[in-house]
């Protein structure tokens, strides 16, 4: 059924018969409930869809409608001016996904005891009305008077915050009343299957998957992309609480080289289910800023080093790989081939790594923090005074060096399209499936690394140098390893950055600026992801990648509006989105019920 009479609204929603847009998210959201519902009712042929048999997913899953839908509604009211926009499927759509919520708050669910209502500082709440009158001073204005510019930010900036604030006072009420619990208890043994069939079930997750990110990266409107981050925010939840996600994790346990192929495989096949190069640049950007959000992660999530100016180690290998790589602007006049710019643009940055870090790695906590935000600062300065005036002419200062040319392996010119297995690929593709490559490298070497004695011995010096240092750890050198890899890597994905983007200029590697990467932003990906995991990051910079990408409308709040995800993020799950297990337990030491001691001896959370 049409949801509205005219195709203005992004989608076109008028078609009967023919879903698009976020009528296709309401259908998905609608149908899941409706699995796992059957699932948890022991429905033949369902059962592996629910195999915790907690009704918990059903919520969920019909909270994920209900939110959809009614944000649906709501886009189409704000955008078309009312609800008489609405067609009658826009009013089924309203009425049904809220009698499924209703219906879903109606079964057993597992629920926790003694949870106690969490309330936000009441000066919080002064927002709402400060928001309020700043809103209707603003239309009250002329728009003519010089003041009006200002109190339009500024109530757009208090209308994002006491959105926030409501949304998390009311994520709080929701806990309290619902108490939902995480299933502790042990699931039903899995029927046994076949070898081929346990691994056809993880390449048909990992396809799943591939078509979920490819449909949030081709989203072409903010209103879609809004919901599906809200369906996404609502069916992962869902799945996680039904335990089909744990039985798919304990696969992927199970044949770990089979999960890394599909994984690759899943990822390259992105170009070839593409059009056009339009979303194959945004993905070939993603994997550059997950590539170096993932060198970080060894710095921060690793060895707990806190550096603010990370990004001017992807800037340092960018400008190498520029100056060899044959550009007219670079004074060097050189051109090596693509191995060696490589190499260069690795080794450079991890030189200017031990430069920085001996001297710096000295310090600790908020120290070191300062020192390494004035780096950041001092590079994008040298480059930008580099310029034959102020210094040499190498960089050419705010010109930067333009027109590098697109790399060659091997005969094979990546800024040229080529046809593979019948599908042309676009220069972006093909630069797409190089940082793959280079993606996949720093992968291996962060897992290897991390799961080694050196790795070991970062977490140790994370966690307490100078408990570490007491054991016999050399806290300093160690340090200065982290430092150095984790700038090896960074330049590693500059050198591509290089060739992706044609030119390099020093307004690129800034601390913070609206659009990644910056360090910043880089810092956020690795925080919001989850520390010291390789998912993590990776979504992490997926998701800070695409948002200020989709959500152009926010282009004037987007940095307020990234702080206050981080503020809410912090307070609701400050161990990231994809949590490394340990550090979910100490963020959350007040959940884990006692230990009964009785007679015996008293056991700590760590068994000892």
């Amino acid at each position: 059924m049409s949801w509205t009479w005219t195709s203005e609204f992004p989608g076109d929603l008028t078609y009967f018969g023919s879903p698009a847009g976020l009528q296709w998210l309401a259908l998905t959201a609608g149908l899941l409930t409706l699995v796992l519902l059957l699932a948890t009712q022991g429905v033949p042929g369902l059962r592996w869809a629910a195999p915790s048999r907690s009704n918990n997913a059903v919520l969920l899953a019909a909270a994920g409608a209900f939110v959809v839908g009614w944000f649906s509604i709501t886009a189409i009211a704000t955008d078309l001016g009312g609800l008489a926009n609405l067609e009658p499927g826009g009013w089924v759509l309203g009425a049904g996904s809220l009698l499924t919520l209703a219906g879903a708050l109606g079964l057993p669910l597992d629920r926790r005891t003694g949870v106690t209502l969490r309330v936000l500082d009441r000066r919080l709440f002064l927002l709402v009305p400060a928001a309020a009158v700043v809103w209707f001073a603003t239309h009250a204005i002329p728009e003519d008077k010089p003041v009006a510019p200002v109190l339009t930010a500024l109530a757009g900036g208090l209308v994002i915050g006491a959105a926030a604030v409501l949304a998390v006072q009311l994520g709080h009420l929701a806990n309290h009343w619902l108490r939902i619990a995480n299933i502790t208890r042990p699931l039903p043994a899995p029927r046994e299957l076949p070898s081929w069939a346990e691994i056809l079930l993880i390449v048909a997750a990992f396809a799943t998957g591939l078509f979920a990110i490819t449909f949030g990266i081709d989203t072409e409107y903010g209103e879609l992309f809004i919901g599906y981050l809200l369906l996404a925010g609502t069916v992962i939840p869902a799945i996680t609480k039904s335990g089909l996600l744990p039985r798919l994790r304990s696969l992927t346990v199970k044949y770990r080289s089979v999960t890394t192929g599909a994984a690759f495989a899943a990822a390259a096949s992105f170009p070839f289910t593409q059009t056009s190069d339009q979303y194959t640049s945004v993905a070939a950007n993603i994997l550059i800023f997950a590539t170096v959000a993932l060198g970080l992660n060894i710095v921060v999530g690793l060895a707990g080093l806190l550096d603010l100016g990370y990004v001017a180690f992807l800037g340092v290998g960018a400008y190498a790989a520029a100056l060899v790589s044959g550009s007219p602007a670079s004074p060097i006049h050189v051109q090596f081939p693509f191995w060696a710019a490589m190499l260069t643009g690795a080794v450079v940055s991890m030189v200017f790594g031990v430069i920085i870090g001996a001297p710096t790695l000295r310090l600790r906590g908020d120290y070191l923090a300062i020192v390494t935000l004035g780096f950041g600062e001092i590079f994008r300065i040298t480059m930008l005074n580099l310029n034959g005036t102020t210094g040499p002419k190498i960089t050419n200062g705010s010109n930067g060096i333009p027109r590098i040319p697109d790399l060659e392996i091997l005969g094979f010119n990546l800024g040229k399209p080529h046809t593979v297995l019948g599908v042309e690929l676009g220069r972006f593709s093909n630069y797409y499936l190089l940082m793959l490559l280079v993606t996949a490298l720093v992968v291996l070497v962060f897992a290897r690394v991390g799961n080694s004695r050196i790795g070991r011995a970062w977490v140790a010096i994370r966690e307490d140098e100078t408990a570490a240092e007491a054991m016999g750890i050399n806290g300093f050198r160690l340090k200065l390893l982290a430092f150095a890899l984790g700038a090896c890597l960074a330049g590693l994905a500059g050198t591509v950055q290089a060739h992706v983007s044609y030119t390099v200029t020093p307004d690129q590697y800034t601390f913070a600026e609206a659009l990644p990467p910056n360090s910043a932003f880089l810092l956020a990906a690795v925080i919001l992801g989850g520390m010291g995991t390789i998912s993590g990051p990776l979504a992490g910079a997926t998701l800070l990648f695409l948002v200020p990408k989709k959500l152009e409308f926010l282009s004037d709040y987007q940095l307020l509006a990234f702080g206050i995800a981080l503020i809410v993020l912090m307070r609701v799950r400050p161990e990231g989105l994809i949590p490394n297990r340990r550090q979910q337990l100490e963020f959350h030491e007040a959940a884990i019920p006692a230990q009964s001691t009785g007679d015996a001896a008293t056991l700590t959370k760590a068994g000892a």
